[in-house]
């Protein structure tokens, strides 16, 4: 009986350490399981990183049009109707007909 139960405590030992690091591998807070969700999220922020530096690039554009000897006609009309023409929010803006005279 004795000779059984040492024969068994080692096996038995190897087999519960294997089991806790199995279980962890798989479902643990680094696990298999785990990993699928990082990498889920990892995509979205990848694809969150990409618009901003779309933002950015487009951004840079405007600013390096603004900045430069002879500004943007176009770009300047832009900001002007946002800015005189969509005031505050909740206020409207109605346009008067020109007299053609």
């Amino acid at each position: 009986m004795t000779r059984l139960f040492g024969m068994s405590v080692i096996p038995a030992i190897s087999l519960a350490v294997v089991c806790y690091f199995g279980y962890y591998a798989i479902w643990g807070e680094r696990g298999m399981l785990a990993l699928s969700n990082t990498e889920a999220r990892l995509g979205v922020e990848h694809e969150q990183l990409a618009q901003a530096q779309d933002r950015r690039i487009r951004l840079q554009h405007r600013i390096a049009l603004m900045r430069s000897g002879h500004p943007d006609a176009d770009l300047i009309e832009e900001l002007a109707r946002r800015e005189f023409l969509m005031g505050a929010p909740g206020t409207f803006s109605v346009r008067r007909p020109t007299d053609k005279h």
